[in-house]
């Protein structure tokens, strides 16, 4: 195989159809999680939007981790979590090209979700989140439009046992 076919070949692989539909679904997550963050960032007025018995709005920056693990003040750290995320993030992506379609899509829920809290990280230096759930005085962890998708993803992933279908 000469290196004009191989490239021709790389080139037709990644264009197939499920993988652009992969690439929509990414964007697709991304974008919806940076409008209702945007929506929720320039329209907040009040410190909590009741919502009804068990949602409210509460805006909230958290500069940790999912559901506001590991914060810290310290800039060092900060940078070395993002960098780690980003490094996770790529090699999620690497695996779902190599993935079969309901895996590749798997992983691209998580990667659409994971992205748009990678891009508060960068832009923000923290992550908005808003989304509270409680039960008279029980709180859920606030978290975003973006943790949602995650952890669908994570499930699903889960329930389709894993790594036994990566290429």
């Amino acid at each position: 195989m000469s290196f004009l076919d191989y490239f021709k070949y790389r080139k037709y692989k990644y264009f197939k159809k499920e993988n652009i539909i992969y690439f929509l679904l990414i964007i697709t997550i991304f974008l919806f999680d940076r409008y209702s963050k945007l929506n929720v960032i320039n329209n907040f007025n009040e410190n909590t939007y009741y919502v009804n018995n068990f949602i409210n709005f509460d805006l909230i920056w958290n500069s940790g981790i999912g559901f506001g693990f590991l914060k810290s003040v310290n800039t060092a750290i900060y940078n070395s979590i993002t960098f780690f995320i980003g490094t996770v993030i790529a090699g999620l992506f690497y695996f779902s090209l190599k993935s079969k379609t309901f895996e590749k899509y798997t992983f691209g829920i998580i990667i659409g979700g994971a992205l748009g809290n990678f891009y508060d990280r960068i832009i923000y230096k923290s992550v908005p989140d808003f989304i509270d759930l409680h039960y008279n005085n029980f709180h859920w962890f606030t978290f975003n439009v973006a943790d949602i998708f995650i952890s669908i993803g994570i499930i699903l992933f889960l329930l389709s046992g894993g790594t036994s279908k990566i290429k």
